[in-house]
Formats: structure tokens, C-alpha cells, sequence
């Protein structure tokens, strides 16, 4: 642990919660693609099987358990409680064409071929794709309300701070793991001209 890793925890939970409260509070799921929201849940789901083989610490434990739980109650939100809210007409992208090439990519570069290390490099290679839908939904609906906007601010610097813990890690205790610091450049990028937008303007990108 050390303070980049803190950081970036503190963000991604800090995106769930803004995402929670403003469903639960506006009754609505206008904006939110669910599409993206699925991909989270499958990432998390992967990631996190070794809570059932093993044990690293409290925090770790928690962290897991609130990532998956936040990420199928958001789901449950959009599809069953709120879902004449959700806006199925423009979240249309297609998410196969994102999860075929993971679970191709996973199969093929890999640390070791078991399950749980596949499932978990799935879920890395996954991550860094899984905004996409987010991002068409806002671009092709050309506005976002400034909430969706923070949402997904918190959830980017999530990732960029997991790249500043990441180069912190191998210059400190001379480890990284390449594959997910592919993947997380990968994903910081898709979020450089929101970031540019949300901090120039304070508004999401309009296209």
C-alpha cells in the first residue's frame, strides 16, 4: 500500500458512490449507460474469485466486496427499479465486440494458464475497455448531466493514480506487472479528452 494506491481506491469508490446516489436520488438512470455497468460487474466478478481461495488482508477483503456488491446494485437500479428511466435506445453499443477480444487476449497473454490467473487477466483486459459504452452514450446523446460528468472524473483519476502507484512500486520495491500496466494506459488514454474537457470547461465532452 502506499499513498498513489490509497488515492486511487478512495477515487474509484468515490465514482461508485456519486453513480448510487444519483440514481437512487433522481430516481433516474438517464445518462448511465448499463451497458458499461454490465462490463464492470463482469470485471469485478473475474477479479475478484480469489476471495473465495484466499486471504490478503481486511481492507482488501471490503474494498472486493463493495466493488461487486456496488456494481450489481447498480445494475438491479437500471434493469428492474428504475428502468423505465434508462435510456435503451442510444446505449447501444455493442459490448461483444469488447469481450471477445479480452477473453481471446487472456487465453493468449497470460502469467500462468490456470483459471483464476485467466479470469483475472480477462478482467484486466476488460477494465481498460469497459467506458466505452459510457463515453459512445455521451457522445451520441450529446450532453451529460455534470454528475455523470464527476462520475466519470473519479472514475479516470482512479486509473491514472493506479498508473502513479504502479511506477511508484517499481522504482521503490522493483515490481510491476506488465500486463496491467498496459491495460491501465490503455484506459487512461480513452479518458485524456474527457479529463481535458472536464477540467478546461467543467463540462463533459459534447460531440
Amino acid at each position: 500500500m502506499n499513498i498513489f494506491r490509497l488515492l486511487g481506491d478512495i477515487s474509484h469508490l468515490l465514482a461508485i458512490v456519486v453513480l448510487l446516489l444519483k440514481i437512487w436520488k433522481t430516481r433516474s438512470c438517464a445518462g448511465i449507460s448499463g451497458k458499461s455497468q454490465i462490463l464492470f460487474a463482469i470485471v469485478y466478478t473475474t477479479r475478484y474469485l480469489d476471495l473465495l481461495t484466499s486471504f490478503v488482508s481486511a481492507y482488501n477483503t471490503v474494498m472486493k466486496v463493495i466493488f461487486i456488491g456496488a456494481s450489481y446494485a447498480t445494475i438491479y437500479l437500471m434493469y428492474i427499479k428504475f428502468k423505465a428511466t434508462y435510456d435503451q435506445n442510444h446505449d447501444t453499443f455493442r459490448i461483444e465486440f469488447l469481450i471477445v477480444p479480452a477473453v481471446a487476449l487472456s487465453l493468449l497473454i497470460n502469467h500462468e494458464f490456470t483459471v483464476l490467473e485467466v479470469l483475472w487477466t480477462f478482467s484486466i483486459y476488460l477494465e481498460s475497455v469497459a467506458i466505452l459504452p459510457q463515453l459512445f452514450l455521451v457522445s451520441k446523446t450529446g450532453e451529460a448531466e455534470s454528475i455523470t460528468s464527476h462520475y466519470l472524473f473519479a472514475l479516470g483519476s482512479y486509473r491514472a493514480l493506479y498508473l502513479l502507484n504502479w511506477i511508484y512500486r517499481y522504482y521503490f520495491e522493483n515490481h510491476y506487472d506488465l500486463i496491467a500496466v498496459v491495460a491501465g494506459v490503455v484506459q487512461t488514454v480513452l479518458y485524456c479528452d474527457f479529463f481535458y474537457l472536464y477540467i478546461t470547461k467543467g463540462e463533459c465532452p459534447v460531440r
